[in-house]
């Protein structure tokens, strides 16, 4: 073993220019951290420490004459740009063929069952932004008491429901239905239940009980491998539901990116060893998807903020990766994910210092890495490990 605690940070969404296949994606220009900073000047002195603009050169960020961390970036060798596909890959999952979306709203035969299942005609069937189909079918909810099924770019089955008219548990159970119902070729990546509280023009989405339900990966996957090694894994943020919480021995769920960078200082308190998976979704779910330049570069700049707190805490024999799942530029005209490289950081208080990791193929060398330095080895990937040591 070479380092006896990970931790792997995914900053969600953070992508750095299109992969070479983004057109077919209609993802051309994609360009999430570089557009941001063409738009807006961006004051993240740490991220640039550890080498951020040393993979690519971005505007107004100067690159770090001595970078502390070896610094790359990552293709996604799978077809697909949504939070499974990537999160899988980043785990030794490569898939076959992406998982289905429905730009034009789901079959009549499969909301022909889910509502017939759960006993309550629906509203929606079509993509949407979640605050904005709560603003445009919220109080036609409110009045009918009929559940909002709706979907994005993504492979997602969503459920929106406010917490007064149909309880969370209730909701929750919705949800398990569309699981069971949507199999074989409508297999969406995640079930989301999404429940809601406040009045018409002031709905606001419970982070605390939205529940993921996703596919359950194959096997062989990372996590799965560190179990079977007796490797502590604790997950901070939306990992434990995107992996079904395999592996997963510790766990904190949270509602915003402060509470996701407050649980990951506790956990380096209290998980010695193993591995600390941590994803800060804000960044997407708050800002990408929403168009919010001026959102997601203060979001950023939060994290750089607090990022010496993270780099205090590592012990002398600890890695920290730091890295995204996809793109979701806020400055195209699309709100959904984008086709992107990723950036890839990789530093501890004992690793070389600006070694370029260069162009990675998959997300799985990620993976890989992680399962070098516990002895594994996974089906996908190429570990980067004796690189950086």
């Amino acid at each position: 073993m070479s380092f006896t605690r990970v931790i792997l940070l995914v900053l969600d969404s953070l992508g750095i220019g299109e992969l070479p296949d983004a057109a077919a994606y209609g993802d051309a220009g994609s360009d999430t951290l570089g557009n941001i900073a063409r738009r807006r000047a961006l004051r993240i002195p740490n991220l640039l420490r550890l080498g951020l603009a040393n993979i690519r050169p971005f505007a107004g960020l100067e690159p770090a004459t001595a970078p502390l961390a070896a610094h790359g970036r990552c293709a996604t060798a799978s077809p697909g740009k949504d939070t499974t596909t990537g999160h899988w890959e980043m785990a030794g999952i490569h898939l076959e063929r992406p998982f289905p979306v429905y730009p034009n709203g789901f079959p009549a035969a499969i909301i022909d069952q889910f509502e017939r299942r759960v006993g309550r005609k629906i509203l929606g069937n079509c993509p949407a932004s979640g605050t904005e189909i709560l603003e445009e079918l919220g109080e036609e909810h409110l009045r009918t008491g009929r559940p909002i099924v709706y979907t994005s770019a993504d492979s997602v089955f969503q459920i929106a429901a406010h917490e007064d008219v149909i309880p969370v548990a209730e909701l929750h159970r919705m949800c398990e239905t569309a699981r069971d119902i949507l199999h074989g070729p409508h297999q969406v990546g995640r079930v989301i239940a999404r429940p809601f509280v406040g009045r018409p023009g002031a709905f606001v989405r419970d982070a605390a009980n939205r529940h993921d339900y996703a596919v359950p990966p194959p096997p062989g996957l990372l996590l799965d491998r560190l179990e079977g090694a007796d490797v502590h894994v604790h997950s901070v943020g939306k990992i434990f539901d995107i992996y079904l919480g395999r592996g997963i021995r510790g766990q904190a769920k949270t509602r915003t990116n402060a509470e996701g960078m407050a649980k990951i200082l506790e956990a380096l308190e209290s998980v010695p060893a193993g591995l600390v998976f941590a994803n800060l979704v804000d960044f997407d779910m708050l800002y990408g998807h929403r168009n919010d330049v001026e959102g997601y570069a203060a979001a950023l700049e939060a994290v750089d903020a607090w990022l010496p707190d993270l780099l205090d805490s590592l012990l002398p024999d600890d890695l920290l990766i730091v890295t995204a799942d996809h793109g979701n530029d806020p400055t195209t005209p699309s709100t959904d994910h984008s086709r992107e490289y990723v950036p890839l950081l990789a530093y501890g208080p004992r690793t070389r210092r600006g070694v370029d990791l260069g162009t990675r193929a998959t997300l799985a060398d990620i993976g890989q890495t992680v399962a070098a330095n516990f002895g594994l080895q996974l089906q996908k990937g190429t570990s980067f490990l004796e690189a950086i040591l």
